[in-house]
């Protein structure tokens, strides 16, 4: 992946950085905004997802307006650190659908899971099955009251 970003240049940025912010371009918009014909863009559109730069698009959906209301940032922090326990921590997180982020760190924590669940009852079935089967060392839930930013887009300018 290193090499293949000394061959990233200015089109390449702008490119995922306008699909960053709207991936239902059509090619014939993108190619326009980014200041090349259709086929150029095309192929640099083409290079950029098979060597894996541009995984996907996806769509931004209001999540509260489907009644997943509440936001939670849970910390963990675990007594166990083998490969084997963290595997099996992290196939069985992977398989809890509230989960929308999840991450190990380093720190005083040791995880980091971002859910969106169905209100405070919706948390705490998530907190059931989060903690069922897993020795845990403390488990905390912090509540998110407002969105202020949220999934905002990466400032590709600043990598040139």
């Amino acid at each position: 992946m290193i090499d293949e970003l000394s061959k990233i240049d200015s089109f390449d940025l702008k490119i995922m950085t306008l699909l960053q912010k709207d991936s239902s371009l059509s090619q014939r918009e993108l190619a326009e905004r980014v200041g090349l014909s259709q086929n150029a863009c095309w192929r640099r559109l083409q290079r950029l997802q098979s060597i894996g730069m541009i995984r996907g698009s996806h769509c931004d959906i209001d999540l509260s307006a489907l009644g997943l209301n509440l936001t939670v940032i849970v910390m963990i922090r675990t007594r166990h650190h083998s490969k084997e326990w963290s595997d099996g921590f992290r196939q069985h997180v992977e398989r809890l659908p509230e989960v929308i982020d999840f991450y190990r760190i380093g720190g005083d924590w040791d995880y980091l899971i971002k859910v969106v669940t169905r209100g405070m009852g919706g948390y705490d079935a998530f907190y059931q099955k989060l903690i069922t089967n897993f020795d845990l060392a403390t488990v905390t839930g912090f509540f998110s009251m407002e969105a202020i930013i949220n999934n905002r887009p990466v400032d590709l300018s600043r990598l040139r």
